[in-house]
C-alpha cells in the first residue's frame, strides 16, 4: 500500500509542477493518507475481479481459481449479473468490452451492440404521428449483441468451455439468490413503469410483487434459457429456438424485431482509441458509443491547473462542467453507427480541436447555449466489470439493457427482458444519429482502459447513461490532479451536468442542471450559483464504479468497486 500511495503521489507532483496536492484536499486525513475512500483498495497476486455484485464477484474468482482467463470470469460473471441485476443487465441487452492481451501485447475492443429491424423505419414512425421513439414497450426493441458478444469473446480468450462458465448463473437462477436493498428497490421502480407489459410480471413478480430485500429470487426460465445457450451455442439464440420465440412474441405484441434480424447479427471487433492526459493514455472505443466524450473532456481539461484549483472549488467544478457542456455538443451531432457516416473521431480527440474549443469557456460565467464544432461529415442503468488473471490479461466491460429493465418486452418463458436502445435513434432525416434499419444506435455504456509507456495501467468504467464520460475523466482527474488512490477515485463526491444536447435531437436549455454529491461543500455551490449554474440536488445519479490497477514493479494487482451500489472488488 505504501509503495502504490508513493508512486501515485509521484503521478501527482508530476502533473502539478511538485505542490503536495493530497494534503490540501478538504477532510484529508494525514495518518492514513486517504481523504475520501470508503475502504481500502484491495490487492492481489494472481487475480483480481471487480462486479457491481459480490455474488458474481465470488463467481468471477472461481472461474479464475479454475483455470478460466479473465474473459471466462467476465463471462460467467455477466450471465450472473443478468439474473442478480436484472434492473441494469441481461441477455436482452447489448455489450462492449476493450481487451489487454497479454500474450500478443495488445489492446482490442469488441462492439457487442445491436441494429435496428428491418421493419424499424423512419416512415413506420412518421405514419403514426411520433416525433420519437417510446421509451417502452415494443417499439424501441433493438437486436440484443449481449450473447454473441460473449461467444466472439470466448472463442478468441477463452479456456473453459461455455457449459462451465453459464453453470454458475444457471444453479443460482434454479436455486434461487437473496436480493439485496439496492437491487430490491430498483426492482420496485421498473415494475411500476414497466410490469404491465406480457410476461414481465410472470417472470419478476411470481409472488405478486418484485422481490423484496432478503428474499430468494428464482428464474427457471432464465435457467432453461441458459442451459439451452449453454448446449447449443449462440446459434441457440440468434437461429434457433430462442430466436423464433422472440420473433413470435414480438409478432404478437406489436413489435419490430423479428427472426431475420437476430440471423443476421453479428458483433464487431474494433480498434481502441486514445488521448494522452498528463502521461496516462486512456482508451475508449469508437462511435456509436460516447466512449471519445471521456477523451475530448481531458484533453479541453489538460490545458487547466486543475490540481492548483482545488477538489472542492468552484473553479474546478465551472470549468469542468463548461468542458463538458462543449464535448456533449459535438457528442449529440457527431457520434452514430460509424458504418453509416465517417465520423472525424481523429480531429474530434485531437489536442489541436481541444485547444480551438477551450476559448470558448468563460471563467466568469456559465454558457447557457452553445453549437458543436464545425467539422464535416460524410454519410457513409447498465452494469460494469472488471476482471484481471494471473497471465496478465484484463478485460473491461460494460453491458446493459438501456432505462434500468429496458422495454418491458419479456419473451414467452425465456427469464429475460428485451432491451430499448432503439429509443436513442433520432428520428429527422436530417439528424446524423437519424434510424434507418441495420443501423446501430446511438450507445451510452463506454468500456474504458489506461496505458501508460506502452505497458497496461487501469482498467476501469463508470456505468450510468450520460454520467459515463463525466465519470471516467473524473476518476482520472482524481488520480493524476488530486492525488486519489484506485478506491478513493471511486468514493470521492462526482459532478453531474445533466441538460446537454442529445443525439435523438433535443437541445440544451438554459444551460442544464448541475448535480453535485455531498461532498462539495455549500460555499462552492454558492459560488457556481453566482457563475450562472442551476444547482440540483445531491441523490441524482452519479454511476456506479469498478476499476483494476496494475502495478508491475510490485507485481500486484489493486482493485476497487463502487459504495454506492452493491460492488465488491476481490483477488486471490
Amino acid at each position: 500500500m505504501i509503495k502504490k500511495t508513493t508512486w501515485l503521489a509521484g503521478v501527482v507532483l508530476l502533473a502539478s509542477g511538485g505542490a503536495a496536492v493530497a494534503e490540501n484536499i478538504p477532510g484529508y486525513d494525514r495518518v492514513s493518507g486517504r481523504a475520501h475512500a470508503s475502504r481500502s483498495e484491495v490487492i492481489a497476486t494472481h487475480g483480481m475481479a471487480a462486479t457491481s455484485q459480490p455474488l458474481a464477484t465470488q463467481i468471477a474468482l472461481d472461474i479464475l481459481k479454475a483455470g478460466g482467463s479473465a474473459v471466462d470470469a467476465a463471462i460467467a460473471a455477466n450471465a450472473a449479473l443478468g439474473l442478480m441485476e436484472p434492473t441494469g443487465s441481461g441477455i436482452g441487452g447489448d455489450l462492449f468490452a476493450i481487451v489487454w492481451d497479454a500474450n500478443n501485447k495488445e489492446l482490442v475492443g469488441l462492439n457487442a451492440s445491436g441494429r435496428a429491424p428491418a421493419m424499424m423505419t423512419l416512415d413506420y414512425f412518421r405514419e403514426r404521428g411520433l416525433t420519437s421513439i417510446p421509451p417502452f414497450g415494443p417499439l424501441p426493441v433493438s437486436v440484443p449483441g449481449t450473447v454473441d458478444g460473449w461467444f466472439e469473446l470466448h472463442a478468441r480468450y477463452g479456456r473453459l468451455p461455455m457449459e462451465d462458465l453459464l453453470a454458475p448463473a444457471i444453479a443460482y437462477a434454479r436455486d434461487g439468490f437473496p436480493v439485496s436493498e439496492v437491487i430490491a428497490y430498483y426492482f420496485d421502480i421498473n415494475a411500476k413503469r414497466i410490469g404491465e407489459y406480457p410476461g414481465f410480471a410472470a417472470t419478476y413478480m411470481p409472488h405478486g410483487h418484485t422481490p423484496r430485500k432478503g428474499e430468494l429470487f428464482r428464474n427457471p426460465r432464465l435457467a432453461d434459457t441458459l442451459q439451452q445457450i449453454a448446449t447449443d451455442g449462440r446459434d441457440a439464440f440468434y437461429k434457433g429456438d430462442i430466436a423464433k420465440r422472440i420473433d413470435a412474441y414480438m409478432t404478437e405484441n406489436g413489435g419490430l424485431l423479428r427472426y431475420e434480424d437476430l440471423a443476421a447479427h453479428s458483433s464487431e471487433w474494433v480498434t481502441p482509441v486514445s488521448t494522452n492526459y498528463r502521461g496516462w493514455d486512456v482508451y475508449e472505443l469508437p462511435p456509436n458509443g460516447q466512449g471519445i466524450a471521456a477523451l475530448q473532456l481531458l484533453n479541453i481539461l489538460e490545458g487547466y491547473d486543475i490540481a492548483a484549483m482545488g477538489f472542492d472549488s468552484a473553479e474546478y467544478v465551472h470549468t469542468f462542467v463548461e468542458a463538458k457542456k462543449l464535448v456533449f455538443e459535438d457528442r449529440a451531432k457527431y457520434y452514430v453507427d460509424m458504418d453509416f457516416v465517417d465520423v472525424p473521431v481523429e480531429t474530434l480527440i485531437s489536442k489541436d480541436y481541444a485547444d480551438s474549443r477551450r476559448k470558448l469557456i468563460s471563467s466568469t460565467k456559465a454558457a447557457q447555449s452553445l453549437a458543436a464544432g464545425d467539422l464535416k461529415l460524410r454519410d457513409g442503468d447498465t452494469i460494469y466489470m472488471t476482471i484481471a488473471d494471473s497471465d496478465g490479461n484484463m478485460v473491461s466491460l460494460i453491458q446493459s439493457n438501456y432505462r434500468g429493465m429496458g422495454s418491458g418486452m419479456t419473451p414467452g418463458d425465456l427469464g429475460f427482458v428485451l432491451q430499448n436502445r432503439a429509443e436513442l435513434f433520432a428520428l429527422d432525416e436530417n439528424h446524423a444519429n437519424v434510424l434507418e434499419p441495420g443501423k446501430r444506435p446511438f450507445h451510452t455504456i463506454i468500456p474504458a482502459f489506461v496505458m501508460k509507456d506502452g505497458k497496461p495501467l487501469m482498467s476501469f468504467g463508470l456505468m450510468g447513461g450520460a454520467m459515463q464520460p463525466q465519470g471516467h475523466a473524473q476518476i482520472i482527474i482524481n488520480m493524476i490532479d488530486f492525488g486519489m488512490n484506485l478506491q478513493e477515485a471511486g468514493d470521492a463526491a462526482r459532478i453531474n451536468h445533466i441538460g446537454s444536447s442529445q443525439p435523438t435531437g433535443t437541445t440544451m436549455i438554459d444551460g442544464g442542471v448541475v448535480h453535485l454529491e455531498k461532498g462539495f461543500s455549500q460555499e462552492t455551490r454558492d459560488a457556481l450559483e453566482k457563475l450562472g449554474h442551476t444547482i440540483g440536488d445531491s441523490n441524482g445519479s452519479f454511476g456506479g464504479y469498478q476499476a483494476i490497477l496494475w502495478d508491475e514493479e510490485a507485481g500486484v494487482y489493486y482493485g476497487a468497486s463502487e459504495v454506492r451500489k452493491d460492488g465488491q472488488a476481490a483477488g486471490y
